[in-house]
């Protein structure tokens, strides 16, 4: 008796990503999972948190009270920040789309939604200001123009970066989400 959890033969594609019946569709959701970079980014975000909460307590053991207490927001404003991090990305039910960003969050409802459609321009590398030829998925919306579109998702971003087949697979699933949706 095979246990397909415990063994690493099958292939990627080959496990279930499709809702269960079950599910609660209107609950948000990622249709992809969260890339390597983005979780490596976060887990040294949380590694740096952890020493400088050490250091919070052995300041808090032999110094003043109010320097432990600077050093613990810095540590709790670390782990927040990784925390967002690992939060960032394209979320998808059935009232919209939600853009979640560091600091700004953005939801877009169906009804609203012009096109979700997979363009070649120029990506931001990694989200920094760097910017090379890419993919992107765009959302349009009725209440701006197609060329102010934001880019939903990229082939060089966090999630993505060196993973093709992850980004067609994350697109595919946010454009059907949103064929089905905006048919009412």
């Amino acid at each position: 008796m095979p246990l397909p959890f415990l063994t690493a033969d099958r292939t990627f594609e080959a496990a279930s990503e499709s809702a269960l019946p079950y599910d609660d569709r209107e609950r948000w959701r990622r249709p992809y999972r969260p890339g390597p970079w983005r979780v490596g980014v976060a887990a040294l975000g949380l590694l740096l948190a952890s020493f400088v909460l050490f250091a919070a307590v052995l300041i808090a053991l032999t110094g003043s009270a109010s320097s432990a207490g600077v050093i613990l927001g810095m540590g709790l404003a670390l782990i927040a920040g990784a925390l967002r991090l690992l939060r960032m990305g394209a979320w998808v039910s059935g009232h919209g789309v939600r853009q979640v960003g560091l600091l700004v969050t953005r939801t877009v409802p169906w009804a609203r939604v012009v096109s979700v459609r997979t363009v070649q321009q120029p990506v931001r590398w990694l989200g920094l200001p760097r910017t090379v030829q890419g993919q992107a998925l765009v959302l349009v919306r009725k209440d701006r123009r197609a060329e102010d579109a934001a880019p939903l998702l990229t082939t060089h971003g966090l999630d993505f970066l060196g993973r093709p087949a992850a980004f067609d697979r994350a697109a595919d699933s946010v454009e059907a989400w949103a064929a089905e949706y905006r048919r009412g």
